[in-house]
């Protein structure tokens, strides 16, 4: 299982001291929530402070981008050094503009993946089970940290492993949203790979609450 924390969470008045414990933890990726404040009713980071987090840390920086734009903020984001960069398929026109993005991404050597809003029909995804290399279901409605997870996630994740593991595809399925010791477990047995959690592990010890979602 692959833990990402999110920085959403990060307490940045501590942000060296909490992120050298993240590098030390057994965390793989960094989750880099990108808001607009139109596409979500919240606004958080710009390209220079994910410029910042790759001098401090040697983890993936991954970047889940709620903006209306995705194609501008994608190359903003990969220019300032994102590894993976993650857009809704709800921000998109249509399908030839959505299946255009996932193509330009990957001209300039980044990984992608799409996500959808937790209203809106997993089915959607279907037709890009082996052209992205992630899938993020949202647990949570995205805009804002602390919230309960959505149980009827779990269902998503189940009918996209079901999905990725006939086309033998290599795809993620990556979960954020009210992740805590007891709904990693539920995402882990649904097929999810990679687990997205900021209060639950800022909140409290970092690499033990890391430690937990491992297991």
């Amino acid at each position: 299982m692959i833990i990402a924390p999110s920085i959403l969470s990060l307490d940045y008045s501590q942000m060296n001291e909490q992120m050298n414990l993240v590098n030390e933890s057994k965390a793989q990726w960094i989750h880099f929530d990108v808001m607009d404040g139109h596409f979500v009713p919240n606004l958080t980071f710009g390209p220079d402070i994910l410029k910042g987090f790759k001098k401090i840390t040697p983890l993936l920086l991954d970047v889940h981008l709620m903006v209306e734009n995705p194609r501008f903020f994608a190359d903003v984001f990969i220019d300032a050094g994102a590894d993976l960069i993650t857009f809704h398929v709800e921000a998109m026109k249509d399908k030839q503009d959505l299946e255009s993005l996932i193509k330009h991404i990957q001209s300039r050597n980044v990984k992608v993946g799409l996500t959808i809003k937790p209203k809106t029909p997993v089915s959607v995804l279907d037709d890009y089970i082996s052209t992205v290399d992630l899938f993020l279901i949202m647990s949570v409605e995205p805009g804002f940290g602390g919230q309960s997870f959505i149980e009827s996630s779990l269902d998503k994740i189940r009918y996209l492993r079901q999905k990725i593991d006939a086309a033998s595809s290599n795809a993620l399925i990556q979960v954020d949203g009210g992740i805590n010791e007891t709904t990693a477990k539920w995402c882990k047995e649904a097929g999810a790979t990679v687990l997205v959690a900021g209060s639950y592990i800022f909140k409290q010890n970092i690499q033990q609450a890391i430690e937990s979602l491992c297991q």
